[in-house]
């Protein structure tokens, strides 16, 4: 029997197929997992373009909050603090007045210094998650260098400012690329909760996103505001819904 291309690619599609089905996700676990808190200085803030200052301010905030609710420990860094960069916020050192802060002296890149390996390395963890100012520089080459290390790395895209947009679609591509994991604050929290019914879940997340992603807590604030209320408005009561004989508002 004669053998072409044509008769071997339905087996090489099943095959790439097959392949697809078994790509691994490596799933966040909050016993595995170290927080990073990177270079977020009250000087470089201003360096933080790419997003309105307001939002981006409690970017920060709600990243470094991430320890507190999921019992993660902690690793705080500051590149040339005693020079324009500036301090961490208060705010974000009230939460972790026990972990290790590393004042880097120059170094640009954060495992360039010992001090700063050696914290990590301690945790005995396998699982990073940073953010930084600025996404291209602090937060890109601390994540290529863990990636090299061997390390999993989760970036929090919302808590990395840069000067523009452009350069922070650029540097989240090169690090998606070296196969760090770029995600948002939620997607971090819900991967590292994985069911409302865990602990920390539901009673205690409610919470804490009504106070550092409010765009969830009011859904949470609605459904709660609807219970207690029970009534709709003329015209919502012919809306589609499988539970009749709730109250109308006259």
């Amino acid at each position: 029997m004669k053998l072409t291309l044509s008769s071997f690619l339905p087996a090489m599609l099943l095959s790439t197929v097959t392949l697809a089905d078994k790509v691994p996700w490596e799933r966040l676990n909050k016993d595995d997992a170290l927080l990073l808190i990177i270079d977020l200085q009250e000087g470089l803030f201003q360096l933080a373009r790419d997003w309105d200052a307001t939002l981006y301010r409690d970017n920060m905030i709600a990243h470094s909050a991430l320890g507190q609710v999921f019992d993660l420990p902690v690793v705080m860094t500051t590149s040339a603090q005693v020079g324009p960069n500036g301090p961490l916020p208060q705010e974000i050192l009230d939460m972790y007045p026990s972990s290790p802060l590393i004042k880097r002296g120059g170094e640009v890149d954060a495992w360039d210094n010992p001090d700063f390996r050696d914290a990590v390395r301690a945790a005995n963890k396998s699982q990073i998650i940073l953010a930084g100012i600025v996404t291209d520089v602090c937060t890109t080459f601390l994540a290529l260098s863990l990636r090299a290390e061997g390390y999993s790395v989760w970036a929090n895209i919302e808590a990395s400012g840069t000067t523009t947009p452009l350069i922070r679609d650029i540097s989240n591509s090169r690090m998606a690329q070296a196969g760090v994991q770029v995600v948002s604050l939620f997607s971090i929290v819900c991967d590292l909760m994985r069911d409302w019914r865990a602990t920390p879940g539901a009673e205690q997340l409610f919470p804490w996103l009504d106070k550092y992603l409010p765009a969830y807590g009011y859904v949470a604030r609605a459904h709660k505001a609807a219970i207690l209320n029970g009534t709709v408005i003329q015209g919502e009561d012919i809306l589609p819904t499988k539970k009749r004989g709730v109250k109308m508002v006259a």
